[in-house]
Order: structure tokens, then C-alpha cells, then sequence
């Protein structure tokens, strides 16, 4: 008697096992045959969310991915041109209205294009954010805030570094780095660049397309509201023209007519955001005393430098606080 109940137990729970294991078995199949886009149940098929947003690039975050705060959608448009190619569909009549009346010209864009083209390049394609890539750039300021910052390695470590106007390097290495790749300036803040640099011209006026066509070949152009450099020293090939309708853009969407026209920092930073995939902003704003001033002078000034009377510093500082908080770059005081 004792026999067969022990056999009854161990049938019993050889056929629990099979079950349990016909379940499990059963289960899997289940589960690794579900698309991660729709689910089963009672034969219906239902959406689930996808469980992982698709990256545009390579790095941990992108400036183009989406999922951006909706103030940021608002001011960033993917579709704007930063470079100026010289042809009519790069700058709409608004744009070139506002642009013109910034300062004084004489002559027309495309008279004066088609002569500063005959000099220069026409520019590199904009690239689009790819997968297998990931476009680190460095955007240098010259706030006195980078003296003893000892940044200098970490600037250098990008693969590329934008700086701007009279930025001197030499004996500030340690904080400022020696890497350049970019270099915005126009007339009266022209500096020789090293080979292999990009020059990029931000024109506040067509005298200043003028002027670099003279710069870079004959050195005719001496004169424009004051004294300015003649001849620089600067690889003709590899100029870029900032596009005038990027200049507007950043204007009416970024500084939100805040000041006569944006500062050359902020339409640098904003250059970055549409050539970057990631965006590391180096000496902005004030130095911890809260003084304004170039980190190679002495000038302690807290208000002069800021209150110009044509750039709203403080409203553009606002800016860049919120795309620090936004993610969309990194700050660094």
C-alpha cells in the first residue's frame, strides 16, 4: 500500500514538473516574439511605447535629438543656414532689409558677394548628426572668469574649439588652451590665425565683406568707422561668412530683439548649437567679483564692458543659463 502511494506522489509530481516546465516553456516563446512596438492580447493588438529614444549621434546626448523642452523647440530651428554661399535663397528680403540698416552700406550683396567669392572658397557642407559620430565642440569666450581656471586641457580635448575677436592665447595656454579651429572676428577685431584655422567672418555690414576680400588679397581697405588691419594672415580656403538671415535669426528668436543686434558671443554659441552634435561653453559672463572684462586685461570695470548700449548682456546671459538648464549645453564657470 505504502509502494503505490509513494508511486501516486511521484507521478504526481512528475506531471506538476511537466506542466510547470510546459508553462515556462510557453512563456518565453511569448515574450521574445513581441515587437517592441505592439503587444498581443486576446487578439488585439495593442501600441506600447517604444523603450528607448533612437540618438542622432554618437555622444550621450545630442542638441538635435528630440525631446527637447518646449522653450527650446520654440527658438531652435534646424532648417536655418549659418553659412553664407553667396546665392539669393541664402538670405530672404526681411533679413537683408534688417541686416542693411545695421550700419551704413553702399553697394548691393550680390555685387559685393560675387567679388569676395572670387577670393575665398565657397564653405564646407552642413553636416547632419550621424550615429557613428559625435562632433564635440568648445565654444571660448574671453571673460575674465578663465583666469585660473586651469580649462586649457579641457578645452583642447574638443575636436573643435571656437574662439573669437582679439582672444590671445599666448602665456594664458594653461586656462585658455592653444587648440583653435574656429575664429570669429570682423574688421576691427582682426588677429593673423595660425594654418589650418577657420576663419569666419561675422558682417555687421557689407563694408566688412569688402574689407575681407581686400584682407586676404590686396590690402586696399584700410578705413572703416576707425583704423583696421590691412592684410591678415589667414588660410583663404577654409573662410566661413556667417549668413546674414542667421544673424536675423538669432536676433528674433534667441535674443528676442534684446539690444540693437546680438553680441558676437552669443551668435558664436548659437552657430555652435547648428555645426555641434555636443556644446561645451567656456568664459561667459562676469568673473566672481562680477566684473566684465577680457581675461588678458586689467580692466576691472563691473559695468562698462557690459552696458554698451548695442548688445543686451544680461538678457543674453539669461539665455544661456537656460540652455545650460535645458541639457542642450554645458557650462562652465
Amino acid at each position: 500500500m505504502r509502494r503505490k502511494l509513494y508511486i501516486g506522489i511521484m507521478l504526481g509530481a512528475i506531471l506538476f514538473l511537466m506542466i510547470a516546465f510546459h508553462s515556462i516553456q510557453k512563456t518565453s516563446i511569448i515574450l521574445f516574439t513581441l515587437t517592441p512596438s505592439m503587444i498581443q492580447v486576446k487578439n488585439q493588438t495593442l501600441p506600447v511605447l517604444e523603450s528607448r529614444q533612437v540618438q542622432l549621434c554618437s555622444c550621450k546626448s545630442c542638441i538635435a535629438d528630440k525631446g527637447a523642452s518646449e522653450w527650446f523647440a520654440q527658438h531652435f530651428d534646424h532648417q536655418q543656414q549659418p553659412y553664407f554661399t553667396g546665392r539669393e535663397k541664402d538670405i530672404d528680403p526681411e533679413s537683408l532689409k534688417w541686416w542693411l540698416s545695421l550700419q551704413a552700406s553702399s553697394g548691393t550683396l550680390k555685387e559685393v558677394s560675387e567679388k569676395m567669392f572670387k577670393v575665398i572658397s565657397s564653405p564646407p557642407m552642413v553636416e547632419t548628426p550621424k550615429q557613428n559620430q559625435c562632433r564635440k565642440c568648445a565654444v571660448v569666450g574671453n571673460s575674465g572668469n578663465l583666469l585660473g581656471s586651469k580649462y586649457g586641457a579641457l578645452i583642447d580635448s574638443h575636436s573643435t574649439v571656437i574662439r573669437m575677436n582679439k582672444a590671445v592665447i599666448r602665456g594664458y595656454e594653461q586656462d585658455v588652451g592653444n587648440q583653435t579651429t574656429h575664429h570669429f572676428m570682423y574688421p576691427e577685431s582682426a588677429i593673423d590665425l595660425s594654418s589650418g584655422v577657420r576663419l569666419v567672418l561675422l558682417p555687421f555690414k557689407l563694408l566688412d565683406m569688402e574689407w575681407l576680400s581686400s584682407a586676404l588679397s590686396t590690402g586696399e581697405i584700410k578705413l572703416t568707422y576707425t583704423r583696421v588691419k590691412r592684410l591678415v594672415q589667414a588660410d583663404k580656403y577654409k573662410v566661413i561668412v556667417v549668413n546674414p538671415a542667421f544673424f536675423k535669426y538669432v536676433h528674433d528668436k534667441w535674443t528676442e530683439h534684446h539690444g540693437r543686434y546680438p553680441s558676437t558671443g552669443i551668435i558664436a554659441l548659437i552657430f555652435a548649437l547648428h555645426i555641434c552634435d555636443e556644446v561645451s561653453v567656456f568664459g561667459y559672463g562676469a568673473d566672481k567679483y562680477g566684473n566684465w572684462h577680457h581675461y588678458w586685461e586689467n580692466n576691472r570695470n563691473a559695468g562698462a564692458f557690459r552696458k554698451t548700449g548695442v548688445h543686451d548682456a544680461d538678457y543674453e546671459t539669461e539665455v544661456i543659463k537656460k540652455l545650460y538648464a535645458d541639457g542642450k549645453i554645458k557650462l562652465f564657470r
